[in-house]
């Protein structure tokens, strides 16, 4: 009896080492992480049914719509690639649409161009229906129509609007001009966006217009690079009001207009947007887009234009000798009406200022004004210890081996 239980115990010991040595005897290759490897596809169609496009390279074809209702979702790391020999290419975020592009800083989703020439294709272009004002005397809400050659109506009511997530994505070469002031686009375009839309470390890389573009609306950005577009690298109009902007960075080199260009319609607004560490930077010899007005500096407030901004550093906006010669420097205001109804008032805050390589700081537009620090009593001030921008890096701000971060 004692020897029949010895070897049923004898058996159960040598089926317990057999598995486990299934388990634990396998070579350390099947350690290593698993390769998904990319798939190959094409966007060419308007989506009309919420989609997943997984991790792969895609080939953009045409002004591919996201319908109301609709959720497109781009898994990290994808690459989507336009080609301007087929025409117009971009992605269009309808009212009521919503675009989930979630990268990482290692895995970046990448909106691109096959020939990387600034000005190919469309970018990204969202629309929402938050808030805009483009009249002082139309009632509200308000909308407008589009400049970007599609001819539709922005704007409303809704503060929250949502229009999605965009974090670690980046554009480049976009900034399509077909026909100057009718048919515009930008890097990012974003109209009368709302505030229940997340836009985070963003890149507009290479554009032949601005970089970033609001037109009305509600929705910050945080960790956003404008490199190399060539006109402004941000810009807004239409009462734009967001109000957690942080941590922005623009860097002009070859041909650039303004660092940050500010309108509102001509209507003068009793908010304004409201933006946290900057840093903006030109590169030496750098020139301007279009010789026929001055669009070399900083800030440029013109049209009631305004706006918070703190902790910034300006550094290179010099005078511009040729090919025709401009007087470049940190601030312009270009009216009489903007230096009276927002500088004069206070609507207008630039605080936490540092200065390096631009020694003129103030520009008048128009001789009716004479625009100082004076002007801007308690709302103008400058420090030699401020930081502007302070941005993580990686392959999400790298390009062709570039770090897009090393002037910063």
């Amino acid at each position: 009896m004692k020897t029949t239980n010895l070897l049923k115990m004898k058996k159960v010991l040598f089926a317990i080492a057999i598995t486990t040595s299934i388990f634990t005897g396998c070579s350390s290759d099947d350690d290593d992480p698993i390769v998904k490897a990319p798939v190959q596809g094409e966007i060419s169609a308007n989506y009309t049914t919420n989609t997943v496009l997984a991790y792969g390279n895609y080939t953009l074809k045409g002004m591919v719509k996201i319908s109301s209702g609709v959720t497109l979702t781009i898994e990290a790391g994808s690459t989507i690639t336009a080609d301007k020999t087929d025409g117009e290419d971009g992605l269009v975020v309808l009212n009521g649409g919503k675009l989930i592009a979630i990268g990482t800083a290692d895995e970046p989703i990448v909106l691109t161009e096959k020939s990387k020439v600034g000005g190919s294709w469309a970018g990204i272009i969202m629309y929402g229906d938050a808030p805009i004002v483009n009249s002082a005397t139309a009632p509200t809400p308000q909308t407008a129509t589009s400049e970007d050659g599609l001819g539709l109506p922005y704007g409303g009511s809704n503060l929250t609007h949502n229009g999605g997530t965009l974090k670690y994505v980046r554009v480049e070469y976009a900034g399509q001009v077909i026909t100057t002031n009718s048919k515009e686009h930008n890097g990012f375009s974003f109209y009368s966006v709302g505030s229940g839309t997340v836009l985070e470390n963003l890149v507009s890389y290479r554009g032949n217009d601005d970089g970033f573009e609001f037109y009305g609306g509600t929705v910050s950005g945080k960790n956003l690079i404008s490199y190399a577009n060539s006109d402004d690298s941000f810009d807004w109009q239409d009462g734009w009001r967001g109000q957690e902007n942080t941590n922005w960075f623009a860097y002009q080199t070859g041909i650039a207009n303004y660092g940050v260009e500010v309108e509102s319609k001509s209507v003068n607004n009793t908010f304004w947007p409201k933006v946290t560490n900057m840093t903006l930077k030109r590169a030496a010899g750098t020139t301007t887009e279009a010789q026929s007005e001055i669009q070399l500096d900083a800030f440029q407030f013109k049209a009631e234009g305004n706006g918070d901004f703190s902790n910034i550093v300006i550094d290179g906006y010099n005078s511009q000798t040729t090919p025709t010669a401009f007087t470049g420097g940190a601030v312009q205001i270009r009216d009489l009406n903007t230096f009276n109804n927002q500088v004069l008032t206070g609507k207008i805050k630039l605080t936490n200022v540092k200065l390096n390589n631009t020694p003129t700081i103030f520009i008048s537009g128009v001789s009716t004004i004479n625009v100082s620090a004076t002007s801007f009593g308690a709302n103008w001030s400058v420090s030699a210890t401020a930081t502007g921008a302070a941005i993580t890096g990686g392959k999400w701000a790298t390009v062709d081996g570039v770090n897009l971060l090393a002037n910063l």
